[in-house]
């Protein structure tokens, strides 16, 4: 039985919770760093995602870089990044990407991306150079990768590995009996698992995250903290589903907030170095505290 349970609240036919509700990007920080994205032609997940936390990080100057495009090769159902055939990646972005980081003084920043099963090497080559160019022209600054499976790759993760990144990060995204209707086709439950595992072992902070409200039961929570923890991850993130638009699916139940707390201490015993769980939490949320 899930903790708690009639706190819950059952999502057909109502509005959100007053737990969901967040404000809009505003102040100084936030204009500045919406200028400096538009200025270097870049793209963050913080819109193409509709991020409920883009008001708060983007307020506090720090935002969640988009690389190798706008447009991804895959659909999966929950997501609201757009889908379908991309340009090639911007040669230019490595230092476009690099010198923002600078404009903005970030001490730590977060990278992540589009899915681009069209390329050779599914951008990983792109990847590096991005990761290398940040580290270069900001010696200070602490990053976290937030990557795709790279289907599996290992040739490809390990040139992730090797731009030592402070944190790489790979999303479950939901448990594993749900996998196959909540994420692309082309994504596996063990794949992804692979990743996170060969990113442990390396030596390198493994993090992943899953969201609740898509119809899990609480037993499928436990055991994939008991298959991350497994893996080798040491940090995990747990946040509530929101449906972006109506071609995604729909939120089956959204969560109350002791229940992700009930989670969020679950997982520490079971040995997570950090452990985000809230219904607002998302993947880079709070991610300086995930570099130490």
């Amino acid at each position: 039985m899930r903790p708690y349970p009639s706190k819950s609240v059952p999502a057909s036919g109502r509005r959100k919770p007053e737990w969901l509700k967040v404000r809009l990007p505003q102040g100084g920080l936030s204009l500045q760093v919406s200028s400096v994205v538009r200025r270097h032609r870049l793209h963050t997940i913080c819109s193409s995602g509709l991020c409920p936390n883009q008001g708060e990080c983007w307020s506090c100057g720090t935002a969640t870089f988009l690389i190798c495009g706008d447009t991804c090769t895959r659909a999966c159902r929950f997501c609201h990044v757009k889908t379908g055939r991309p340009l090639p990646p911007d040669a230019q972005e490595p230092a476009n990407i690099a010198r923002s980081v600078q404009l903005l003084q970030l001490r730590h920043v977060v990278i992540t991306s589009v899915d681009r099963d069209d390329l050779e090497d599914f951008g990983a080559a792109h990847w590096a150079s991005v990761i290398n160019a940040v580290k270069a022209a900001n010696p200070g600054t602490t990053m976290e990768t937030l990557i795709p499976d790279f289907q599996g790759r290992r040739d490809l993760i390990d040139m992730i590995i090797q731009a030592r990144p402070e944190v790489i990060s790979h999303n479950l995204e939901t448990v594993r009996r749900l996998s196959g209707s909540v994420r692309s086709r082309r994504a596996s439950y063990e794949t992804s698992l692979g990743v996170i595992g060969q990113v442990a072992a390396s030596g390198v902070t493994a993090k992943s995250g899953i969201m609740l409200g898509l119809g899990e039961t609480h037993e499928e929570v436990i055991e994939t903290m008991d298959d991350l923890r497994k893996a080798g991850c040491g940090v995990m993130t747990i946040g509530q589903y929101l449906q972006p638009s109506k071609r995604n699916m729909e939120v089956t139940e959204y969560v109350h907030p002791d229940v992700f707390e009930a989670y969020r201490r679950t997982g520490m015993e079971k040995g997570f170095a950090h452990m985000e769980s809230s219904p607002l939490t998302r993947s880079s949320y709070h991610a300086e505290r995930h570099a130490g």
